[in-house]
C-alpha cells in the first residue's frame, strides 16, 4: 500500500469512528445497523482489518452518508477560498460554496454605478445581498436605489438590473440561486 493509500485508509477509519461517536452509537449499535459484528467493526476502526467495499457501502448507509463522502480526500483547496477578479465588471468575488444550489459569495465592487439602462441585464433567478462596507447603487429597471452598509436588498433577477459602487469600493455578501449564480458569480470563469 502506498503512503497516499495508507493516509486515505486512516482518514476513512477516522471518519467512521467520528460519525459513530457523533451519532452517540456504541460499536454494538453501529454493528447491528450495518450487519457486522462489533469485533469486526472495532478492528476496522483501529486498522487491524482491511475494509471491504461491501463493508464500506454498508457502513456509509448505516451512518447516513455516501460512499463518496466517506472516501473523499481533502486538501487546502477545500478550505481556502481564493478571490477571482473580473476587471470587465469591476468585481472581486470569493465564492463560499462549491455545490449546486444556493451560493453565498463575498464580493468587492469597484465599478461605479451605471448611469443609464443600457448596462442592465435580466435573467432567471433571485438575488439577495447585504452591504458589508461602502455604498452600493442598485439599478432596477428605471428605479435607482442606494443601499448603505448594514442594509440589504432582495429582488427577482428577471427585472433588468445592475449594481455599482458609489463613492469608492463596496463589499457585499450575496446569496444567489443557481440561475443568478451563473450570471453573477460564474461570469468571471
Amino acid at each position: 500500500m502506498t503512503q497516499e493509500d495508507e493516509q486515505l485508509d486512516a482518514l476513512v477509519r477516522k471518519r467512521i469512528r467520528g460519525l459513530r461517536a457523533a451519532m452517540g452509537w456504541s460499536l454494538d449499535e453501529l454493528a447491528a445497523r450495518c450487519y457486522l459484528s462489533a469485533s469486526t467493526l472495532s478492528r476496522i476502526e483501529t486498522g487491524q482489518r482491511r475494509i471491504g467495499l461491501d463493508q464500506l457501502v454498508a457502513l456509509a448507509r448505516a451512518l447516513g452518508t455516501t460512499l463518496d463522502q466517506l472516501v473523499q480526500t481533502s486538501s487546502d483547496d477545500d478550505v481556502v477560498i481564493h478571490p477571482r477578479y473580473d476587471p470587465g465588471r469591476g468585481v472581486t468575488s470569493w465564492t463560499f460554496n462549491r455545490e449546486t444550489g444556493v451560493t453565498a459569495a463575498r464580493m468587492r465592487i469597484t465599478r461605479p454605478a451605471p448611469t443609464g439602462t443600457a448596462e442592465l441585464k435580466a435573467h432567471p433567478g433571485r438575488e439577495w445581498f447585504t452591504v458589508l462596507s461602502g455604498t452600493l447603487v442598485l439599478q432596477l429597471a428605471d428605479r435607482r436605489i442606494t443601499i448603505e452598509a448594514g442594509q440589504a436588498a432582495e429582488f427577482s433577477t428577471m427585472t433588468p438590473h445592475a449594481i455599482g459602487a458609489q463613492g469608492g469600493p463596496a463589499e457585499i455578501l450575496g446569496i444567489f440561486d443557481p440561475d443568478a449564480r451563473r450570471t453573477h458569480v460564474d461570469a468571471a470563469d
